[in-house]
């Protein structure tokens, strides 16, 4: 089966069994390294049998990285919500920096399941690593940016994400590591002002 029919696929189970998937997959995955889990496991723990997960999603990969799609996915659906209505360029970009740090201020399992168990390499080689949804959100607000003149144009919209998810990552990679004692957005303005200036331009 080839990579595109399992999403498919996985899009087929009845919802009510897909969230036990994705459950198990959330407590198991956020908790050990991708390598020290196995299938079985995550069947036991959703209440289904080896043969469900091997026919909607075929593989552990595709198993964790369909997950992944469905959190990313909630991040840009947030994301889009709260960017309704707002016409201030700085109170846009300023409000998808929030929703971030919001987002895995409340999913922290999402950020560990990231930090332990997604390995790049082979995420980035999955049809869902790109996520549309998310990062055509980012990019129109970037795109919209440079248009206009405010975000710096020596360099391209690419490059301006990167600095935006390198400070994001960090920050929530941050969050969990230090044991997540004090709120991701409780300094969401200063924190969002000093990337502010390092790409709005000079």
């Amino acid at each position: 089966m080839a990579l595109d029919e399992r999403s498919v696929g996985s899009q087929q189970i009845d919802p009510a069994t897909r969230m036990r998937i994705e459950h198990a997959v959330l407590e198991i995955f956020s908790q050990r390294e991708f390598h020290r889990v196995g299938l079985i496991e995550i069947a036991r723990g959703a209440g289904v049998s080896l043969q469900t997960l091997y026919k909607y999603y075929g593989s552990k990969e595709a198993l964790l990285f369909a997950c992944l799609d469905t959190w990313l996915g909630q991040l840009a659906t947030r994301m889009i919500d709260h960017l309704q209505g707002i016409e201030d360029y700085k109170e846009k970009l300023r409000k998808v920096f929030w929703v971030v740090l919001d987002f895995f201020e409340k999913n922290p399992k999402v950020a560990q399941l990231m930090m332990s168990s997604v390995y790049v390499n082979t995420w980035r080689r999955h049809e869902n690593y790109q996520n549309p949804a998310l990062f055509a959100a980012f990019m129109q607000v970037l795109a919209e940016g440079r248009a206009r003149g405010i975000l710096n144009d020596r360099v391209d919209e690419k490059t301006l994400l990167d600095y935006i998810l390198g400070v994001l990552g960090r920050l929530v990679q941050m969050y969990v590591h230090r044991g997540m004692k004090q709120p991701l957005t409780a300094q969401s303005t200063v924190l969002f002002e000093m990337l502010w200036r390092a790409i709005a331009k000079p």
